[in-house]
């Protein structure tokens, strides 16, 4: 028979990081779902303008899954920025350029660093005092979601303690009371609102995510408020006779956006390829200062996404995507 260490005889605070975090408060998110979220079967359908309009605030925390590049919410992320929102605090995990862009174009102000690249315009920023940036890592913040959906006020993990990172975070370092060893405690997050990329939906806000994927169900059941753009709009019924393939229910979406292409430039795993000349021009902006002449042409120029594919993209070009995309196995109905 195996034997534990001695616990210890009390909780020990041994560190904690200075960094700002998110309000943790379990108990007002539970309340705030029960009396705004509704169980009816209503149609949540509406265009990117209205979801945006009505379901992002200016100082909202925003978390996005995945990024730009992939099965991201590219669609959403654009009409945020079309819109003008000022004040985001960003859940910056797994992704490259998206917080450069939010932050560009003044609608960004705060941002969690699980991984996001370092680029000229976030480096302004920070010298300027127009960002604020807390440090984590991605498997944290994909944790600290986890712990907001599951309705806990933190989780621990066994990593981060006694990184540079820690200093700059919200965690805290304590001694388990179980073995008497050292182990972090990290915040959890319940952001406002979480958009999301997702390959089917009906339109009630069940949602499908094929294949692999990052936290778009943790971000989905720890958010406040919910935007799903969809691929495609599938029946009801499909649904239901195959309730297993539901990544996302219904209960916690408040708006479904019919959204094909919804993650161009980046791609939507089995369904097209991203676009290697518009990924290399919005790298080449964010490392080059010219970012806003990126926005200019993919966000402020058009009016909305459907003008963005004709103007810009072409049916032919979307063929070619499409065509592109050869792994289908495990990312299709």
């Amino acid at each position: 028979m195996t034997t534990a260490a001695t616990p210890a005889a009390s909780i020990e605070l041994l560190a904690e990081g200075q960094g700002a975090y998110h309000p943790v408060d379990p108990d007002g998110f539970r309340a705030w779902v029960r009396d705004n979220k509704t169980r009816s079967l209503t149609s949540k359908l509406m265009t990117a303008e209205e979801a945006v309009r009505r379901f992002v605030s200016d100082g909202d925390y925003l978390a996005y899954d995945c990024n730009y590049l992939m099965r991201g919410p590219n669609l959403l992320m654009h009409e945020i920025i079309r819109q003008k929102k000022q004040k985001l605090w960003l859940a910056g995990k797994f992704t490259y350029v998206d917080v450069a862009l939010l932050v560009a174009a003044g609608v960004a102000n705060r941002a969690d660093c699980g991984f996001f690249l370092a680029t000229p315009p976030l480096q302004h920023a920070i010298r300027e005092g127009r960002l604020e940036v807390f440090e984590y890592s991605n498997v944290v913040m994909t944790i600290r979601l986890q712990a907001g959906a599951m309705g806990l006020p933190f989780m621990p993990v066994r990593s981060f303690g006694g990184t540079q990172g820690f200093d700059h975070s919200g965690a805290k370092l304590i001694r388990d009371p179980y073995t008497g060893q050292p182990i972090t405690l990290i915040p959890a997050l319940n952001p406002d609102v979480a958009i999301i990329h997702v390959h089917q939906a009906d339109k009630y806000g069940n949602a499908r995510v094929f294949g692999t994927g990052v936290a778009h169900a943790e971000s989905a059941m720890a958010s406040r408020k919910v935007i799903i753009s969809a691929e495609e709009i599938i029946d009801t019924e499909e649904i239901r006779r195959d309730p297993g393939r539901t990544s996302i229910p219904f209960y916690a979406v408040d708006a479904v956006v019919e959204a094909p292409f919804g993650t161009y430039p980046g791609n939507c795993p089995g369904v097209y390829a991203s676009d290697p000349a518009v990924v290399f021009e919005v790298f080449r902006a964010i490392s080059s200062n010219a970012v806003n002449d990126y926005l200019d042409k993919w966000v402020y120029g058009v009016s909305s996404h459907e003008e963005l594919l004709e103007r810009h993209v072409g049916e032919a070009k979307m063929r070619e995507l499409r065509e592109r995309e050869v792994i289908r196995e495990g990312y299709r109905a």
